[in-house]
């Protein structure tokens, strides 16, 4: 594939750049998705958008099997050298570019010769909510296969080396709202004071313990409450709660833990806290025949001794939706070291270009080895 990867090569640099330098945030790729349909119409392929949503799909050949690539396509909004703005600090540009790359190679090589391609460039993943709502449209019923591709971070893989998937863990924002009783400083015994309240809450979410052998994590990480007036007691607070578990069983025994020490604390105080799951992401569940596929995709491309085991990894991803909505779709994804540093969602986040076109091959050779797999 080395010539055809040559071939491309300009047209992936030109991609990456103009999407790193033009980062979108959640539910607002509209510039990205006008350009991505531009670039593609003009490269010969057939483009589906949406009417109430950013994102879009590109479908090549029909039949079975269908074999699904999907990448994320939002930016983060964050402080960056003083200055809040959007910002790629998660890769999502590299793993665009490395869609539109694996689908111009395809198209070089000749593939699909039987069967279904089906691109997905899904809006929204920092949200949480934009595999949902593809799955919503009904875009993966028709999904046998479904891969995707993640930079990891320099601390878990250094570049040249690759894992055919990545175990990410269930995550739960937490959002409430305390409702105390205000008072004045010198009378504390007439109010409820929510910062005690919220102490309380933290307090109680630290004794929660579930089976050591399992990663967990529960904390408070917003709490606001009080005004200018340092001599009120502030009766009101809200909180967020970050809640994370590395199976989704796991992150059903979790939340129901930190909603009972919501719920018991708000009884002792005989107060009402409001609260609500603001988001959240299911935990891995990958297929082991996805995997073994992607696996030789990668021993081809850079040998057995870069390959190594599924990555665990505390972080979430809105991909494994997909499986665990869709339980047909046999789902993994693409571990991409590439030396990331200083890590993910850092404001300064950088990596080795170069690793793009790694990705391009590894998934290229992933879904011809689908194809011939569904073909025997």
């Amino acid at each position: 594939m080395n010539h055809e990867l040559e071939g491309i090569r300009p047209i992936v640099e030109s991609v990456f750049h103009h999407l790193h330098n033009n980062p979108e945030v959640s539910w607002k790729e509209v510039e990205t998705t006008k350009y991505l349909v531009d670039l593609l119409v003009k490269e010969g392929f057939h483009v589906t958008t949406f009417d109430d949503s950013t994102g879009l799909v590109v479908t090549i050949g029909s039949g079975k099997p269908c074999v699904g690539l999907r990448t994320d396509m939002d930016a983060l909004w964050q402080e960056v050298n003083g200055e809040f703005k959007a910002n790629h600090s998660c890769g999502h540009d590299a793993h665009m570019t490395i869609a539109i790359g694996t689908l111009l190679l395809l198209k070089k090589l000749g593939v699909p010769q039987q069967g279904t391609l089906k691109v997905l460039f899904q809006p929204a993943e920092e949200k949480g909510t934009g595999a949902l709502s593809f799955i919503h449209k009904g875009l993966v019923d028709d999904l046998d296969y479904l891969y995707g591709v993640h930079l990891r971070p320099i601390q878990e893989l250094e570049h040249g080396y690759c894992s055919p998937a990545i175990i990410h863990g269930a995550a739960k924002l937490v959002t409430g709202k305390i409702h105390g009783i205000e008072a004045h400083g010198a009378r504390p015994h007439l109010g409820i004071n929510a910062i005690e309240v919220g102490a309380q809450i933290v307090h109680a979410i630290q004794a929660i313990y579930l089976d050591p052998m399992e990663s967990y994590s529960a904390k408070l990480t917003r709490f606001q409450a009080g005004g200018e007036s340092g001599n009120i007691i502030p009766g009101n607070a809200e909180f967020s709660i970050d809640v994370r578990a590395q199976s989704n069983i796991g992150m059903k025994e979790l939340i129901a833990k930190v909603e009972n020490a919501i719920l018991s604390i708000a009884a002792l105080h005989r107060i009402t806290i409001d609260y609500h799951v603001e988001t959240e992401i299911v935990a891995a569940e990958v297929d082991a025949t996805a995997v073994e596929i992607m696996k030789e995709a990668i021993i081809g491309t850079i040998g057995q001794e870069f390959c190594i085991p599924p990555i665990v990894t505390p972080g979430g991803e809105d991909f494994h939706y997909y499986p665990v909505k869709r339980t047909g779709i046999k789902a993994t994804m693409l571990g991409l070291g590439c030396d990331l540093a200083p890590g993910l969602h850092h404001p300064n986040m950088t990596f080795k270009h170069e690793s793009i076109f790694t990705g391009i091959e590894v998934l290229a050779r992933t879904i011809i080895n689908t194809f011939q797999k569904g073909s025997e």
